[in-house]
């Protein structure tokens, strides 16, 4: 019986225009475009820069930024009135103000202070633009006492040295931090997405009303329904394989089988869960909003952008609730630190109870009618 509901899936589903092209198309685009426009990594930074000393040192200074890749100079501004209109008018990002006599306090070996200015309508962006911009000057003032007071600079070094060793990412590369991620949001829309649609699809043309008739029990029903969407899912993340292979050069430090086993339990939560909402769903608009909303609400509260632990501890208790959460953790872990079964086991149990929650809730609430 479950040989002729999987062959009716499987038709449905080709004989659909737009959901094979999908199936292909959605994991391409999501991780070809999606980690180079979704980044924390701020460049570009518009600075205003008021020279009051018009000095070599003082225009040294503004090149060294400028060369960092990380600002661009589009205005340079008499005052600090003007520059602020600068801001005002979305013109510049932060302000820069070097002072008077700021060669001559250097060579003097006297304290010097330069003032920083950012915008701070978007705090984050401030935040990072003023700790950039704050590093480079440090390296300048550093380079400044290495030329002009070697001993100085050979005795303050001595001090403290930092050596820096960034751990699972060394180039500090966000697209590796994002492209486990994705794959994730991918499976999510398409296993949680479709079967949910397709379900009440089936409902609104009338096909479902033949198999509520049907001799087929509902466990049976069920199963014909996640199936097909196993197979996709596991087609899709295989493309997300080959996708981060070939465009980011990303390579899992673990194993591809303990990923396949940890997607296998996923898509049979996910899918679950689309099955729950097509159950209580009677019209497409009603599916298509329910499953926005939970959709908005899981990848809030799954770490996508912002750590769960850096949120507060009712949002920490909700994430525990959000499979998308779980999956995350495991994709990250084995892709960059190569963690195995029994370092995610709490993350495996976790998914493994999704999936008997929302499969078992799927049987229960799918009413067959005569």
């Amino acid at each position: 019986m479950i040989k002729y509901l999987l062959k009716k899936e499987f038709k449905q589903i080709i004989r659909n225009p737009f959901l094979p092209k999908m199936i292909f198309m959605f994991p391409l685009m999501v991780l070809l475009v999606f980690p180079w426009a979704a980044s924390y990594e701020i460049k570009n930074l518009n600075l205003s820069v008021i020279d009051s000393d018009h000095t070599p040192y003082s225009q040294r200074l503004t090149q060294t930024i400028v060369s960092s890749n990380y600002f661009r100079l589009t205005d340079i501004s008499s005052d600090y009135n003007h520059a602020l209109k600068s801001i005002e008018n979305n013109k510049a990002d932060i302000i820069l103000q070097i002072p008077k006599n700021f060669e001559k306090s250097i060579i003097n070996h006297e304290n010097v202070k330069v003032m920083i200015s950012p915008n701070a309508v978007n705090g984050m962006k401030a935040g990072v633009g003023m700790t950039y911009l704050a590093s480079i000057i440090g390296e300048f003032n550093a380079t400044l006492i290495s030329e002009l007071y070697p001993e100085m600079a050979k005795n303050s070094s001595s001090i403290i040295q930092i050596d820096s060793q960034y751990r699972f990412n060394k180039e500090l590369n966000y697209q590796v931090f994002m492209v486990p991620a994705l794959m994730v949001m991918i499976l999510t829309l398409l296993c949680g997405f479709l079967p949910a649609v397709s379900i009440v699809f089936e409902k609104e043309i009338g096909t479902m009303e033949q198999m509520n008739v049907s001799p087929v029990p509902k466990i049976i029903f069920i199963l014909g329904k996640l199936i097909p969407f196993w197979i996709i899912g596991f087609i899709a993340i295989t493309i997300g394989f080959l996708v981060a292979w070939l465009d980011y050069g990303l390579i899992p430090v673990g194993h591809f089988l303990e990923i396949y086993v940890f997607v296998a339990v996923y898509i049979f939560a996910i899918s679950g869960m689309g099955i729950v909402i097509s159950n209580f769903a009677q019209t497409l608009q009603q599916a298509v909003f329910i499953v926005f909303f939970f959709m908005l609400l899981f990848i809030m509260l799954s770490g996508l952008y912002t750590p769960v632990d850096s949120m507060p501890n009712w949002a920490q208790w909700l994430a525990a609730f959000n499979p998308l959460k779980h999956l995350m953790i495991v994709m990250r872990s084995i892709y960059l630190k190569g963690s195995n079964f029994s370092q995610l086991a709490q993350e495996l149990v976790a998914l493994l109870g999704f999936a008997v929650a929302f499969n078992g809730l799927a049987v229960l609430s799918y009413r067959k009618s005569s």
